[in-house]
């Protein structure tokens, strides 16, 4: 089994930054790509971004250029470095994991909120 933990989101005003993060514990070595989601009430969720094992970034256009995402094997941690932030930012966003011998999205944090507001 595979555990994944968000933390890192909260209140920030527009135009500011926080950086979120995602520690992956248990069977970690089952683990591929991870990334995050995002998602609004009443909405499904929606890709932001994601990272492959060897560094490989992927962006949605919403957040291409604001966004950063990064991961720490050593920690077992992905990170998500978000700037310029906007109030359509504003979301729960979600940690996930690939697994390796599926090839599916399988493992999901709880999900931190972010709220950008002034």
């Amino acid at each position: 089994q595979v555990q994944l933990v968000e933390s890192g989101g909260g209140l920030v005003q527009p135009g500011g930054s926080l950086r979120l993060s995602c520690a992956a514990s248990g069977s970690i070595f089952s683990i591929g790509a991870m990334g995050w989601y995002r998602q609004t009430p009443g909405k499904q969720r929606r890709f932001v971004a994601a990272i492959s094992v060897t560094n490989y970034t992927n962006y949605s256009d919403a957040v291409k250029g604001r966004f950063t995402i990064s991961r720490d094997n050593a920690k077992n941690t992905v990170y998500l470095q978000m700037n310029s932030l906007k109030p359509e930012d504003t979301a729960v966003y979600y940690c996930y994991g690939v697994s390796e011998p599926t090839g599916r999205r399988d493992y999901w944090g709880q999900g931190t909120q972010v709220t950008v507001s002034s």
